[in-house]
């Protein structure tokens, strides 16, 4: 079941698994996935522990004492939280020690509702570093304008970052860019840059779901031949501007003394159009030093029927500009398709952060012991 699985990570493409549950830390089936199924890392995300805590299963006691202590909501979700990236980072620190630390890393992010405030989020950053306390952990930060000279602080500091949310080619290049001159303040702070690790979160199937939809709005045969294209084209034009800029001198300097490139990762990689292969953002975005986070469905997939024939993004250069050019020429933009997305995405993430404070609040209330 899992050839293609380990076909994938032959070719250098760490697979890390976009989910997590107290249920899956407590059943074992994390520690599975880690032993049968090739996964070296995991991603988190608002939307995803909204699904996990309002799910309930494990958090009852916890829930329970956190309400006796009478916690506001905001420090209870933290607790619960922090407490599920330790046990998953403890149980994915064999593979982190085995691979020197480019892999085992759990990812955890500031609170959405920071996206826009640079300040706010180095010192949730911080104190997600802290309050997990373990080496294998990746805070995330939201790649807006006011995320990239956080990316620069944090880095700086000596802590390894997610960087999310990256949908265009230009904000992916100032990620970049951000995350160099975070090395370069390590650096100058006499850190170990050995220790600092990063990966940067392109994001790759919604730019197809909306594209498609302006697609099928223009009609015609040229809009629908085009269809399903796009994301594909950009995540492989993000990935020649990964090359770029980590073979440049400037990354070199900081190689000499030690510095990791910052890998991409290809998020968002479950297919929304049932008319697409399920595996389509895996078999087809298979290159050296990536990271793949896939949904549980889109790992099962892969394993039962991924078609992985070796580097599908080196090469494709030209032919990814062509495709991402003949959009453009239909009237699509592409600066407002990414734009609209980002801006999506920070609001998806933000109202799944507030629906779990709600849900949160609800169960302290309903769990609170009753005055004598």
């Amino acid at each position: 079941m899992t050839d293609a699985l380990k076909r994938l990570s032959d070719e250098g493409v760490a697979i890390w698994l976009d989910d997590l549950s107290r249920k899956r830390i407590t059943s074992g089936n994390l520690a599975e996935l880690i032993d049968q199924s090739h996964v070296v890392g995991v991603t988190t995300n608002p939307a995803i522990f909204q699904k996990a805590i309002s799910g309930g299963e494990g958090y009852e006691q916890q829930l329970t004492d956190l309400a006796t202590r009478k916690v506001t909501v905001e420090e209870a979700l933290r607790m619960i939280t922090t407490a599920d990236v330790r046990d998953a980072a403890d149980i994915l620190r064999p593979v982190y020690d085995r691979t020197d630390g480019q892999d085992g890393r759990v990812s955890i992010e500031v609170d959405p509702r920071l996206a826009h405030n640079t300040p706010a989020t180095i010192a949730e950053a911080k104190q997600l570093a802290w309050l997990v306390d373990r080496p294998n952990t990746l805070i995330k930060i939201p790649a807006t304008k006011a995320g990239l000279p956080a990316i620069t602080e944090v880095i700086g500091k000596g802590i390894s970052v997610n960087v999310t949310l990256i949908f265009s080619l230009e904000r992916y290049r100032e990620v970049m860019d951000a995350y160099l001159s975070g090395l370069e303040k390590a650096k100058a702070a006499g850190l170990d840059l050995s220790l600092i690790h990063s990966v940067a979160s392109f994001f790759v199937s919604r730019v197809d779901s909306e594209i498609d939809k302006r697609l099928d709005a223009v009609g015609t045969d040229e809009a629908k031949a085009l269809k399903g294209k796009a994301a594909l084209a950009n995540a492989r034009l993000a990935y020649e501007a990964y090359e770029e800029v980590f073979s440049s001198e400037r990354w070199n300097a900081l190689e000499r003394v030690g510095a990791n490139k910052q890998r991409a990762l290809w998020a968002s990689t479950g297919v929304k159009d049932p008319a697409y292969k399920d595996t389509l953002y895996v078999d087809d975005l298979v290159a050296p030093n990536t990271v793949n986070t896939m949904p549980e469905a889109t790992l099962e997939a892969t394993a039962d029927h991924g078609q992985i024939t070796g580097d599908t993004v080196r090469g494709t250069y030209e032919q990814a500009r062509a495709e991402l050019d003949a959009v453009a020429k239909l009237g699509i933009s592409y600066d407002d398709v990414v734009q609209l997305l980002e801006d999506e995405g920070v609001e998806k993430f933000e109202a799944s952060w507030n629906d779990l404070l709600k849900s949160t609040e609800a169960e302290l209330e309903r769990l609170a012991p009753t005055e004598a």
